[in-house]
Parts: structure tokens; sequence; C-alpha cells
């Protein structure tokens, strides 16, 4: 397996900061202690290892555990069609980490995203503003502590000023044949 072959050839280059190859159901994953050394891992994975494509960066939120946050960075090569996926965590206090744009340009629009979304900075990104929510917005919604209804605000011209009832979570339905009666935001107290 390829690689696996390349995880281990990143273990050897970066040692203690990266731990052993994990493999599960044909998936390699690796994590990096420090966050702050992102960006010479990505480079080295792309040019040395062999994993040229971007496909995602996502972001976990651990709420009250420490870490809270993990930032995960799946890797493909496009040749050999392996994948990689290199984990790290972040801590709230620091919640900013080095943007690997320099080694992926796909980066900036996953970086913007994870900022918009969870509020995790990424230093030496040269546009980091907000992609979904719009600017000004002061709350980040992916956040395990950001509350399902949304939040209240007393800004002028929003469409939503208060949070929609969501009467047991948004995916919560009632027994019924078609999906209007099942839907929860669509009934009233008579129904």
């Amino acid at each position: 397996m390829a690689a696996l072959a390349s995880a281990q050839k990143i273990k050897a280059k970066f040692g203690d900061l990266i731990s052993e190859p994990v493999e599960f159901r044909g998936e390699i994953s690796l994590t990096l202690a420090d966050a702050q050394q992102i960006f010479e891992v990505c480079s080295f994975a792309k040019h040395q290892a062999g994993f040229d494509y971007l496909v995602d960066i996502t972001s976990i939120d651990n709420y009250g555990e420490d870490p809270r946050w993990a930032v995960v960075y799946h890797l493909r090569s496009v040749k050999n069609g392996e994948e990689l996926r290199i984990t790290t965590p972040l801590s709230e206090e620091k919640s900013e980490l080095p943007s690997v744009l320099g080694v992926w340009r796909t980066a900036n629009w996953h970086e913007r995203e994870i900022y918009d979304m969870m509020g995790i900075r990424f230093a030496g990104h040269p546009d980091l503003r907000r992609i979904l929510m719009w600017e000004g917005y002061p709350y980040f919604p992916l956040r395990k502590d950001f509350p399902l209804a949304g939040k209240p605000t007393d800004l002028p011209g929003l469409a939503f000023t208060r949070p929609a009832p969501l009467e047991g979570g948004p995916f919560v339905t009632a027994p019924g044949r078609d999906a209007i009666e099942r839907e929860p935001r669509v009934r009233t107290p008579e129904n």
C-alpha cells in the first residue's frame, strides 16, 4: 500500500511530531502533535510523498475537552489514487495555525469556511474573511456551544430576529403520511 509507505516517510522525516500511521478500513491517518508545523508537514506530503491534491480541510469541535479543536487535512495522490488524513489538535487559547495556501491554492476556500463557521484563524492567509455568514456576524455557527435554534439579535434588517422554534431539534419529525405533516416547523399548536 503506497499510502502507508508515504505516511511512514512523513513519520521518518518529522519524528516524534507525527504519530505512527494508523490504518483503518484501508484509510491511513497521521496525527501531528504541533499544529504550528502543519505547513511544513503538508509541503513535505505534497512535494516528497506525492500527495498532490488537497481534497478537503475540516474541523472538529471537541467542546468541553482540551484541546478543543482538531483540524483534519484530507490529501490524495492523483497518480496512485491513495489518500492520507492528517489531524492536528488545536487548543482554544491558541485557535490559530499556519495557512497551507502556499502549498495548495484550494486551501483558500477551506480555510475561510473553517474560520467562518468555527472561528479558527489561519496565520498568513491573504484574505481571511467570512465566506458563508455576513461580515460583522459575531458568532461561529458550527461550534457545539452555538444553540441549534440560533441566537436572538437586535440587529435591524435581518430576516430573523428570534430563534426559530425547533420543537425537539432540526431533524425530529412526527408520524404522518407526507413530509408536510411530519415537519415540526409547519405544525401549529392546534395540530
